[in-house]
């Protein structure tokens, strides 16, 4: 049998100028903040109107789906 060598993990990286540490982009958070918001909104505003809870749910979680494809193409 041959010896086994210890193994060493590599060396974490420095961290760079361009790496803030966030654990997302800020546009990425800003989008998907702005969607849940957006599908709140949506929401109690379907059930102000009287709908079913499960429609009130589909309604919000739809808006919320809906608006992050435009958001991410109007916020840059």
């Amino acid at each position: 049998m041959t010896p086994r060598q210890n193994a060493q993990p590599a060396p974490l990286a420095a961290p760079t100028a361009s790496d803030s540490g966030l654990f997302l982009p800020l546009r990425t958070a800003v989008v998907l903040l702005t969607a849940l918001v957006l599908g709140l909104v949506i929401g109690g505003l379907t059930a102000f109107a009287g709908a079913h809870p499960d429609a009130v749910a589909i309604a919000g979680l739809t808006a919320a789906g809906a608006s992050t494809g435009a958001l991410r193409t109007l916020i840059q």
